[in-house]
């Protein structure tokens, strides 16, 4: 069960790790984070836009508006630094959410309709899983792009080393 704290924690932790893999993105070779590859989204960055526009998309959920999007990613994507502008600021809004929440707000019930016109109905906390979940199904997407590059890796994100090296500002 999702609690206020909790929420607090995996928003903070996602937004870590988002910053972990667009520092790691913009040290690559110039052009290897848009180089068309292999990969559902085709290259690193399409692939972390995809992220923030699932960011959006559920925000609008939370807040009880339409979001205006009709597709799960852009035809196009930003550059990767526009886009960690974009990322960040989606980031602090999470954060600024989480940090709202008590544990009955986490548990209220949103109904929802998803792209293509499917409906549901989660709680807060279900929703952040599913979004902080989203973002590290996709980060292993882009994580496993590094590898094409010749020379580079992909850089480590996992919960335990948030725990050891995330800086005071991605703490609770």
């Amino acid at each position: 069960m999702m609690t206020a704290a909790s929420a607090r924690l995996y928003t903070r932790y996602n937004a870590w790790a988002d910053k972990v893999m667009f520092d790691a993105a913009a040290k690559l070779p110039p052009g290897e984070d848009v180089k068309p590859r292999v990969s559902l989204f085709k290259n690193i960055v399409h692939t972390l836009n995809h992220n923030y526009i699932i960011d959006q998309i559920w925000r609008g959920h939370l807040e009880g508006r339409d979001h205006g999007y009709t597709v799960r990613n852009t035809p196009d994507h930003p550059s990767l630094a526009d886009l960690w502008t974009k990322q960040h600021e989606a980031h602090q809004w999470y954060i600024a959410w989480a940090d709202g929440m008590t544990d009955a707000l986490v548990d209220e019930r949103i109904n929802y309709e998803l792209i293509g016109g499917n409906k549901g109905s989660m709680t807060r906390g279900e929703i952040l899983m599913h979004i902080v979940t989203h973002h590290s199904y996709h980060r292993g997407f882009a994580a496993d792009l590094f590898f094409q590059v010749p020379g580079h890796r992909a850089p480590t994100m996992d919960l335990p080393v948030y725990f050891r090296d995330a800086p005071p500002e991605y703490r609770c």
